[in-house]
């Protein structure tokens, strides 16, 4: 069991959608919240809503910028403590066919979705080591397990999150480090983030992904897919000739037209 209660648990993105939801979560359990966004505004908010519920702290900052990251990682173990649970959540999406996306838009996918992630974790993680405890959620997507046109390039970040998540999990273990990793892999949410897509699969409910994520922290598992039909992927995946998967999920599911009317959050 991972105990939240009295650890620091930071959250990127957490000013908004699940990762605020989690935030509160994380408060209920009496654990010490701090926050990392890079909106200003949508964290001044999400402070001030959440300083009556507990110990709270909040920081502006843009995750694909490395040397800020390291700046910040020491601030925050100066000021507060050193990290105990660290939830990779902050991410990006644009919509359109591959080649319609700009290089600087593939560039900042890559970096939100997957560079960042490595960066944080590859910062905070010797201290984990050092103490023998900790735990690293990484939320990547069910896009890190289906392909799905109109989503290329974030299919493409999701993949690679999510190999890298499950490969350092392998890692801690080999080494009995003490050092739990989550993989969390989700369908759409209703955070406003795939606005506009379509799914014969229900969406999922950002107020119950974000309390199914802190349990699974809780509980040290090693990897949360929503919904349960997601389990099945990769062994269908393995199990049918391709144009059948192709097939079957893209014509009877749907799920290779979800990204139609695609619209994202409104800025």
């Amino acid at each position: 069991m991972t105990k939240i209660s009295s650890k620091i648990v930071l959250i990127t993105g957490g000013a908004y959608g699940i990762g605020k939801l989690m935030g509160r979560e994380v408060l209920k359990r009496s654990g010490k919240l701090v926050i990392w966004d890079v909106n200003k505004l949508n964290l001044q908010q999400t402070l001030k809503e959440f300083e009556e519920f507990g110990e709270v702290y909040g920081y502006t900052i843009d995750i694909t910028n490395t040397v800020w990251v390291k700046e910040m990682a020491k601030q925050v173990e100066d000021e507060i403590g050193p990290v105990d649970v660290l939830i990779n959540n902050a991410g990006i999406v644009y919509g359109g066919y591959f080649h319609e996306n700009s290089s600087e838009k593939i560039e900042k996918t890559m970096k939100v979705n997957a560079i960042a992630p490595m960066q944080l974790a590859q910062t905070f993680l010797p201290g984990m080591m050092t103490r023998k405890e900790g735990h690293i959620c990484n939320i990547t997507s069910s896009a890190g397990l289906v392909s799905n046109p109109k989503m290329a390039v974030y299919a493409g970040s999701k993949w690679a999150a999510t190999g890298w998540s499950d490969s350092l999990r392998l890692e801690m273990k080999q080494l009995k480090s003490g050092v739990g990793i989550t993989t969390v892999t989700p369908y759409y949410i209703n955070t406003g983030m795939f606005d506009g897509v379509k799914s014969n699969i229900p969406i999922l409910d950002q107020y119950k992904v974000s309390k199914r994520i802190i349990r699974a922290i809780e509980n040290n598992r090693v990897y949360l897919s929503m919904p349960w039909s997601m389990r099945f992927v990769r062994f269908s995946q393995g199990l049918f000739p391709i144009w059948f998967y192709d097939w079957f999920v893209g014509r009877v599911i749907g799920v290779y037209k979800t990204m139609d009317e695609f619209k994202g959050r409104k800025k």
